[in-house]
């Protein structure tokens, strides 16, 4: 009888070699499927990975598509090594959005700092809502899986009403969405001609200090502590509610701030479509980059490159933008499935007979 066995020792080169295989084998899928769906199988694979890195302008695309996704990988990243288990960064997203989109109708022309603030109040925004689940946890034990999950849809309810309500534009012809932002409250273009602004620089200086805090900062490393050793992390003294407070803190903030690129970049304005999905599109980004600032960085451009790859198979081989989930999919599922053979091994257990097992008996 074929059973799992724990290894004695899991290898560390796999664990890094993994996500590659988890890609190799997604990218070889990807033939079988477009073939099952008609279509020619490598005129689909240009048309899906090669043609959003064809010149200089897709490849501007690609660093935009993946400046929300470094924001909200770095942040998820922080409460992933501690075992706090923020589901809900779509939510957080979206209030960042919210708060931005507040200060820029209120500054209307404003100033040149005005993206600044809005910058601010969107790492605000997110981290408040991030800090709702996370008193939940410490004060009384609430599962944060299911109430950052939650959360997601009333920060997705309280934009809609916005939009429909009082930020509505009364001259946006009943289109729920704001007015447009004043150019002072719009994010700096990098590559002029292109839509690239400035929240990709923050995005890899935020990538640079999530390296320094994971890796070189003792609050990292006691995070890593309590989500691998959580007995020895109580033991050393460390504090379980600080690590909580700081994962959930940092992952919000972050999605906050992925809000404001988002509404002060290439939209520039809140509409009721501001819920992209990149806030469950990141947890795969921090998983497969394994939790590691280089990694998320990598991570974030191949996701980023599912995404450009769905839109143009919907423009150019008429299949359905939503292929790019499938995709996302099929990653996560390659790679879970290469990490439960790093953690176990199968074997032939010739003394088990299945005949013989409890519920054969009864």
């Amino acid at each position: 009888m074929l059973k799992l066995e724990p290894r004695p020792s899991a290898s560390a080169t796999m664990r890094y070699v993994s996500p590659l295989a988890a890609v190799a084998l997604t990218l070889f899928a990807s033939l079988f499927l477009f073939a099952a769906l008609g279509k020619d199988p490598f005129t689909a694979f240009r048309v899906f990975f090669l043609n959003p890195l064809r010149d200089m302008h897709a490849l501007t695309e690609l660093l935009l598509k993946a400046t929300p996704l470094m924001l909200i990988g770095i942040g998820l990243a922080v409460g992933y090594r501690a075992n706090v288990w923020n589901i809900g960064a779509e939510g957080q997203f979206v209030m960042g959005a919210i708060a931005a989109t507040g200060v820029a109708l209120q500054a209307g022309d404003g100033g040149p700092w005005t993206w600044v603030l809005m910058l601010l109040a969107g790492a605000f925004g997110g981290g408040m809502w991030a800090a709702v689940p996370a008193l939940l946890r410490t004060r009384w034990r609430a599962n944060e899986i299911l109430v950052t999950l939650m959360m997601v849809y009333i920060a997705q309810f309280a934009a809609s009403w916005l939009v429909h309500g009082p930020w509505k534009n009364p001259d946006g012809f009943n289109f729920p969405q704001t007015r447009m932002f004043a150019d002072a409250a719009l994010l700096p273009i990098l590559v002029e001609g292109t839509r690239l602004n400035a929240a990709f620089l923050v995005a890899l200086a935020t990538l640079a200090v999530g390296y320094v805090f994971l890796e070189r900062s003792f609050y990292g490393y006691q995070m890593q502590v309590a989500g691998e050793a959580d007995a020895a992390a109580r033991y050393a003294g460390y504090s379980a509610s600080r690590a909580i407070w700081i994962g959930m803190l940092a992952s919000g903030g972050m999605a906050g701030v992925a809000g404001v690129a988002e509404v002060a970049g290439p939209m520039g304005q809140l509409t009721e479509s501001i819920s992209s999905g990149y806030g469950f599109a990141a947890i795969i980004v921090a998983f497969v980059g394994r939790l590691h600032p280089v990694g998320i960085c990598l991570a974030s451009l191949l996701m980023a490159l599912l995404f450009l790859g769905g839109e143009q198979a919907q423009q150019f081989i008429n299949l359905p933008s939503s292929i790019s989930k499938v995709f996302q999919g099929l990653l996560l599922f390659f790679l879970l499935g290469a990490d439960l053979f790093i953690g176990y091994r199968i074997r032939f257990d010739r003394t088990v007979n299945p005949g013989k097992l409890p519920w054969k008996t009864t």
